[in-house]
């Protein structure tokens, strides 16, 4: 109980920091995308901060034994750069020029009572679940 409690307590937080910065508004992700036109570099002091502070306290954190509410780390071992990570990313691109949200963004905006975060939600959804019967199948990217 007390892992969801602080998932919720942090997720929180993280939709609190992009509401502040403004992340949850398209425009600002787009203007920042656009940079022979009205470019916006807001979103680098975001991602500057953010990266930073992981930095900082990445170190101190991987120190401990364990993690507060789970019984080891999760940290991913793959460092492979492969043809389903190089399409995945650029198809995540892709969506985020075209829709400017990200997910996060998308899921904090959903509160602002607008259509367009809740249906840009909906087909990431739609998407992984078709990943998921991909990668499931075995279909994804055969070679």
């Amino acid at each position: 109980m007390k892992r969801h409690v602080v998932a919720a307590i942090c997720g929180g937080l993280f939709g609190l920091g992009l509401c502040v910065s403004q992340m949850v508004d398209p425009q600002k992700v787009l203007n920042f995308l656009d940079i022979f036109g009205n470019w916006d570099p807001s979103l680098l002091l975001v991602i500057g901060a953010a990266t930073g502070f992981t930095m900082l306290t990445f170190r101190f954190v991987l120190k401990r034994k364990t993690p507060f509410f789970e019984q080891e780390f999760r940290l991913p071992s793959s460092k492979d750069i492969d043809q389903k990570l190089v399409v995945g990313s650029a198809i995540f691109g892709i969506g985020w020029g075209l829709g400017g949200y990200c997910p996060g963004p998308a899921i904090a905006s959903i509160t602002t009572g607008l259509i367009e975060p809740a249906v840009f939600v909906i087909f990431l959804l739609i998407g992984s679940q078709i990943e998921k019967i991909w990668a499931w199948t075995g279909v994804w990217l055969s070679k």
